[in-house]
């Protein structure tokens, strides 16, 4: 079994001595009570149910896997899951970011991405089953009726209900245009509000069917009988696994049925459902043919929270690797034994797999930042006390939010391999867990939107479509920071490289436009270069961060040592891989021929 220590000191050390969280979070809205010590005393505690109650269920969950029952279309979840979803539930972490009018705690973002980021490392498999349930509150806060929300939201911010998002379809995978599911009208219902009859089969539904609460409430894209083709007849629908009574008491079972469970590579806690539909009764959330609005409400959430998850298995695998690096012994020093009076050295004396080590903590304690930096932007978008501040964190946030996805979950891919590998054979027996993070960690860069995916919406959308207008601040933000601290000593080997890539990335960026405008097959030529590109110089401006912050932090001086060790190591080793991907946007669609 792994070993797992919730990193707390490094999470503080992101969210106030590098991203000044405490100050910006105050003078928000409604943040006076966002203080230090309060985010403290709630990371400790997430920290204690992520150490001593998810983690070890977390390889047992792998091992025996999900339980379906073909006959009752259910799903037993794995032993302990259940326990752990009730102590869940009960410490109200199911509405620790959600609004006071439904039970929630109304606590920040930056907060609730901190939180998901400890219980993912502890069982990510688990983790899942609460996941879905926020994105699909998210998407009945902003979009559903206020009976809507009080019937059907209130009791998954309670814990007692979960949520999905049912998406995806055996012909329609990410072209929801070609989906076929349907809503045909059928009277009145609760509220008086028009009941609709969904018929349709959707896969890949992560927590369809379980064991965990009492209901499900499904999120279904369905077209209406009056529906445009394509991606605009597209409507959203609340589709419960048991009807529900105007008092919020149970009704019959609906007819939303698990049909099977995908056997898969990793993940294998997580109920993973082919979901039939036949005539179940649903309620249209939203306006008719609006559903993907409410639905990129959902997958925004969904693509950092799953950033996040690629972080969870890093920091995990790092943990791990690093323990056994410095307990196993193995052959001596290149340049003498370092431990003469043992029978060999150990793994941490030789250079590769140092290197590996670094590799990994560059890539978790970077990623860590990105996906806080994200999440604290998130929040200013929501709750800033101006029109323009929140303007800007919302371009912020379409932008960094393909990078923080994308670039995370495939460095997860990155650090899981390098982590095995530390373990030698030992890392391919599945005791002691490796394998177990390098399987878990390949769904990361495939749901909530490729790799691919994610690549062409940053190029495509949020750099050509908006013109740039998020990418555009970050630019401003690097360049006034290489400005502040271009005197400084203890960063003068990161501030000269980190101003020139920038102002090359902008200069590329413009290049990189021309030609597409040229001839559009460059962009899917250029994109996944240009997501890695992009994603590298983040992380160095958040890792040149990290040691300005370190010089004033009160982190013991080993801490802020590790820091300043780490940093340049990223920028020798890591930060010239933006060299190499220069190289493929630069060589063009032309290097790309037609394959028969």
């Amino acid at each position: 079994m792994t070993l797992y220590k919730a990193p707390l000191d490094d999470q503080r050390f992101a969210l106030f001595d590098v991203l000044g969280a405490e100050a910006v979070l105050t003078g928000l809205e409604g943040g006076d009570g966002h203080t230090r010590d309060l985010l403290d005393a709630v990371l400790e505690e997430a920290g204690k149910l992520a150490e001593q109650v998810l983690a070890p269920t977390n390889w047992p969950g792998d091992q025996e896997g999900c339980h379906f029952d073909k006959d009752t279309h259910t799903v037993t979840t794995p032993k302990g899951f259940k326990e752990a979803f009730k102590a869940f539930a009960e410490g109200g972490w199911a509405g620790l970011t959600m609004p006071e009018a439904y039970g929630g705690q109304a606590l920040p973002a930056v907060l609730g991405t901190a939180t998901t980021e400890l219980f993912q490392s502890g069982n990510l498999s688990w983790s899942l089953y609460p996941l879905l349930s926020e994105g699909a509150c998210h998407a009945m806060e902003l979009h559903g009726e206020e009976w809507q929300r009080e019937l059907f939201m209130s009791r998954i911010v309670a814990g007692d209900w979960t949520g999905t998002m049912c998406l995806t379809e055996p012909q329609a995978g990410s072209d929801l245009g070609l989906l076929k599911t349907r809503a045909e009208p059928a009277g009145k219902g609760l509220h008086d509000a028009t009941t609709y009859r969904i018929t349709g089969t959707k896969i890949f539904i992560s927590a369809g069917e379980h064991d965990l609460a009492e209901n499900i409430v499904h999120l279904v894209l369905a077209r209406l009988p009056d529906a445009p083709a394509g991606s605009r007849g597209i409507s959203m629908f609340i589709v419960p696994k048991f009807k529900v009574n105007a008092d919020g008491s149970l009704g019959e079972r609906n007819n939303a049925y698990a049909g099977a469970i995908e056997h898969k590579m990793g993940i294998k806690g997580s109920a993973t459902c082919v979901m039939n539909f036949d005539e179940a009764e649903g309620y249209l959330i939203g306006q008719p043919h609006k559903g993907l609005m409410a639905m990129f409400t959902m997958m925004n959430a969904a693509r950092l929270s799953v950033g996040v998850q690629g972080l969870a298995l890093s920091e995990r695998a790092l943990q791990n690797s690093l323990n056994y690096a410095r307990e196993r012994l193995q052959s001596r020093a290149l340049s003498g034994a370092k431990f003469p009076d043992k029978p060999a050295d150990n793994l941490l004396v030789q250079p590769d797999v140092r290197r590996m080590l670094l590799t990994q903590r560059a890539f978790v304690e970077g990623s860590r930042l990105l996906v806080l930096y994200n999440a604290l932007q998130v929040d200013v978008e929501a709750r800033a006390k101006d029109e323009a501040t929140r303007q800007k964190a919302s371009e912020l946030v379409a932008f960094l939010i393909p990078i923080s996805k994308a670039l995370v979950t495939e460095l997860s891919i990155e650090c899981t391999k390098e982590a095995l590998q530390i373990y030698g054979g030992h890392g391919y027996i599945g005791e002691n867990g490796m394998e177990q993070f390098a399987r878990d960690a390949r769904i990361t860069t495939l749901y909530e939107g490729t790799t691919g995916i994610q690549a062409a919406d940053l190029l495509g959308r949020k750099i050509l479509q908006l013109q740039g207008a998020g990418f555009r601040h970050f630019l401003e933000e690097i360049s006034a920071f290489c400005q502040q601290h271009s005197a400084d000593e203890s960063l003068r080997a990161m501030i000269g490289p980190l101003a020139v890539y920038t102002k090359q990335w902008g200069e590329l960026t413009m290049k990189l436009a021309g030609r597409i405008q040229a001839n559009p097959e460059e962009l899917g030529a250029a994109a996944n270069d240009y997501l890695y590109y992009s994603g590298y110089i983040t992380l160095a401006y958040l890792w040149a961060k990290s040691v300005a912050a370190a010089d004033r932090s009160s982190q013991p001086e080993a801490f802020k040592q590790a820091k300043r060790d780490t940093a340049a190591f990223y920028f020798a080793r890591i930060l010239p891989r933006c060299l190499m991907h220069q190289a493929g946007i630069e060589a063009g669609v032309a290097t790309l021929p037609q394959i028969a």
